[in-house]
């Protein structure tokens, strides 16, 4: 990949420790930058927050929980199923990283960036194919004029991580329309009652959204959401 070339370039020359330090610190909020977006497109991400947003939704709660909550129980949630992959990571990665630069003392190590990279990339590879419908990737690989041959391990990423996110995409709205379904039923059982009862000018929300409310505690709803989540991405 070039990205590992221009690392190795980097590396070898301590380019970026030559730099001055308003331009180390630019880099730094760049890099951080790009973790954000690698989080959101390359793990599990993607997928939680959609689901917990139509939950959201369903409920017709739009504010409760409020966002930060939901940003932070899907960051964790992330974390919990990307574990494998993080720890394949610092296993075969980051460990043999640090025990190169503590046995290196000055000179050039054995395991340096470049092959801190390629194992990441191997790994979050592995994790993106497995999870990534093959209807989606051929899409891409069409798109991009790939051989038919190409083998899925040596597919590149500009191929590989737009069919992951799409494939996430639809799989998170499959899980929101199961889970969508329930409470419209509720909405409409609610709207025809008051109907019936000649209340036509009374919202059917306001009655509505307490009986969802009490139906999701009643059968433990967040356990079962996170449940769900979890288990969609075991193999």
């Amino acid at each position: 990949m070039d990205i590992q070339i221009l690392l190795a370039q980097v590396e070898a020359t301590d380019a970026f420790g030559e730099l001055a330090p308003p331009m180390q610190i630019a880099i730094l909020l760049g890099a951080l930058s790009f973790a954000t977006a690698a989080l959101v497109s390359l793990t599990a991400f993607t997928r939680i927050i959609i689901v917990l947003s139509f939950v959201r939704r369903a409920l017709s709660t739009t504010e409760i929980p409020p966002n930060q909550v939901m940003l932070g129980l899907s960051f964790f949630l992330t974390l919990f199923v990307m574990a494998p992959t993080l720890e394949a990571i610092n296993t075969r990665g980051v460990q043999p990283y640090l025990a190169a630069q503590q046995q290196s003392e000055g000179t050039a190590p054995e395991f340096g960036v470049t092959e801190l990279v390629t194992v990441s990339t191997e790994e979050i590879r592995r994790f993106m194919t497995v999870h990534t419908r093959g209807n989606d990737l051929q899409l891409f690989v069409d798109l991009a004029n790939l051989p038919e041959t190409t083998v899925v391990d040596e597919t590149p990423l500009k191929v590989l991580i737009p069919a992951f996110i799409i494939s996430e995409l639809k799989t998170a709205f499959i899980m929101g329309f199961c889970i969508y379904i329930p409470f419209l039923l509720i909405d409409l059982v609610i709207s025809t009652i008051l109907m019936s009862l000649g209340m036509m000018m009374m919202p059917p929300v306001i009655v509505s959204t307490p009986c969802k409310l009490l139906l999701f505690v009643l059968v433990d709803g967040w356990q079962l959401i996170s449940k769900a989540l979890v288990s969609s991405f075991v193999i």
